[in-house]
């Protein structure tokens, strides 16, 4: 389904995009290419992946910009391959080899060294990555050889496969909260195991119900999904036509009874915006002005 269209002008519709990054280029390059090839400038992402990753990255375009945050805590699901034995810097094939040590493990070894890292804990984001301590982001600190560390953060991994084992290199599956680090995760592995690891690949399969099998290239994006398809994972509630009109002046409303956010979708099912209860009342969260 493609998303209502925006109007005049030749701007494409507003909604939501299936992008398969390719490798070697940055999430912020993938979104100057749909740019281009749509002609807007209003597009942005959620979740970012690094330049050796690959596969889904979620675009919003015009007005779904707005909801792109909606997206962003939806559990993600990647493939990839560690290489045991090996460590580098950025703890990822990018980096420069720091330690090598002996591989002596087996499968059952690495699946137990998975299970543990089952359930939520506290990760440290790693020192070449895009988080910002005091404004600036931790890679040009590392760059200049400065320590900064960023505040652990709470993450959560649902489920840790091992796909197969050969050689030093085990592939594998994990299906994790938004905001982990699945490289953390594999050096943590391979410190637990005794030799040490480093991502070679790695691949996002899967965002919440949205599939990468679906996606297209960023320079030829195709026709976005629709809005109300995008949120389809919240909860809605359908307003009359009256309260309609309310919600798109963005006012009170009673409550729905709905925990955490919810869609507010028009008598026809058109999507007006994003409300939260709040005890005998509903704010808005997100309002989507009609477009022009």
């Amino acid at each position: 389904m493609t998303g209502n269209d925006s109007g005049g002008g030749g701007q494409p519709p507003d909604g939501l995009l299936l992008i398969d990054k390719p490798r070697g280029i940055t999430s912020h390059d993938a979104i100057d290419d749909v740019r281009r090839a749509i002609g807007t400038r209003k597009v942005g992402h959620a979740g970012t992946l690094d330049p050796m990753a690959t596969g889904l990255l979620l675009v919003g375009v015009g007005r779904a910009t707005r909801l792109l945050r909606f997206l962003s805590d939806l559990p993600k699901t990647y493939e990839g391959t560690a290489r045991l034995g090996e460590e580098t810097d950025t703890l990822d094939a990018d980096g420069e080899i720091v330690r090598t040590r002996p591989v002596a493990v087996s499968s059952s070894d690495i699946e137990g060294a998975f299970a543990a890292k089952l359930g939520r804990s506290r990760q440290r984001p790693p020192a070449y990555s895009a988080v910002k301590v005091a404004g600036r982001p931790l890679y040009k600190a590392a760059r200049a050889g400065e320590q900064v560390e960023a505040q652990p953060r709470s993450i959560r991994v649902d489920a840790f496969e091992l796909l197969g084992l050969r050689g030093a290199d085990a592939t594998f599956r994990v299906t994790c909260a938004g905001g982990t680090y699945v490289r953390v995760l594999l050096a943590e592995v391979g410190e637990q195991l005794g030799c040490g690891a480093h991502l070679v690949s790695l691949r996002r399969t899967g965002i919440g119900a949205f599939r990468v099998d679906d996606a297209r290239p960023p320079s030829d994006p195709g026709p976005p999904l629709a809005m109300e398809d995008a949120l389809a994972h919240l909860p809605s509630c359908r307003v009359s036509a009256e309260e309609a009109i309310a919600v798109s002046h963005g006012r009170i409303l009673g409550p729905a009874g709905i925990a955490g956010p919810y869609a507010v979708v028009s008598p026809e099912g058109r999507l007006l915006g994003i409300y939260r209860d709040d005890g005998a009342k509903a704010r808005p969260e997100v309002v989507l002005a009609p477009a022009s």
